[in-house]
């Protein structure tokens, strides 16, 4: 079983265990992107003239290149230290608590605060991949913002959580603008601005 990482300090998988956020955009790697350009037989021409059914095919082609796929259940990753000391006990089953105690050298490994190194099969948590597509990121719709974490004031700004605490900026005056920065934060600066190709996951918790 594969694992899938969500950022801790924006709280994104707090929001996913919550089942607020039920989608989640990667970008596009360059070896899919190298892939394509390998196949690719269109000329400037053909691109310019036929740009809608071209951008089709490629985001078709790149498909077969997405991580995870429809139907898959991915287990969500935790660190082993957050999951003995911070998970709710109710979300739990009594069973898998007793089994996790009882497995060893946990508090010794360096999976134990980073959760890069945890093992798929002792997460307790799993969502199931719903739908998968690719597209711009700067193409994300409202609604789509919203199943991605934002959230919006009642004073008409849009934000997201950082360290535990909602970010406010008055110029945030849209959905998208509060992703993009919230985009930027999580995969470095100017990663809204360069608009790269992102495969988008919908998902659901089934645990």
């Amino acid at each position: 079983m594969q694992k899938i990482m969500f950022n801790d300090k924006y709280g994104l998988t707090a929001a996913v265990l919550a089942g607020t956020k039920t989608q989640t955009r990667r970008i596009v790697p360059p070896s899919a992107l190298d892939a394509w350009n390998d196949i690719d037989d269109g000329d400037e021409y053909s691109r310019s003239v036929y740009a809608g059914s071209y951008e089709a095919k490629m985001r078709n082609f790149l498909l077969d290149y997405s991580q995870y796929k429809v139907g898959e259940e991915v287990a969500v990753a935790q660190s082993y230290r957050h999951i003995y000391c911070q998970e709710p006990a109710e979300r739990l089953s009594e069973e898998y608590s007793m089994w996790f105690l009882k497995q060893k050298g946990l508090t010794d490994s360096k999976a134990w605060k980073n959760k890069m190194f945890v093992k798929s099969d002792f997460m307790p948590h799993r969502i199931r991949i719903e739908k998968v597509r690719v597209e711009r990121l700067q193409d994300i719709s409202n609604e789509d913002c919203f199943a991605e974490g934002i959230v919006k004031y009642s004073d008409g700004v849009y934000t997201y959580i950082e360290g535990g605490k909602k970010y406010y900026h008055r110029e945030l005056d849209t959905p998208q603008k509060a992703y993009g920065v919230l985009i930027n934060k999580i995969n470095g600066l100017g990663t809204w601005m360069i608009n790269p190709l992102v495969f988008v996951y919908d998902f659901k918790l089934v645990k």
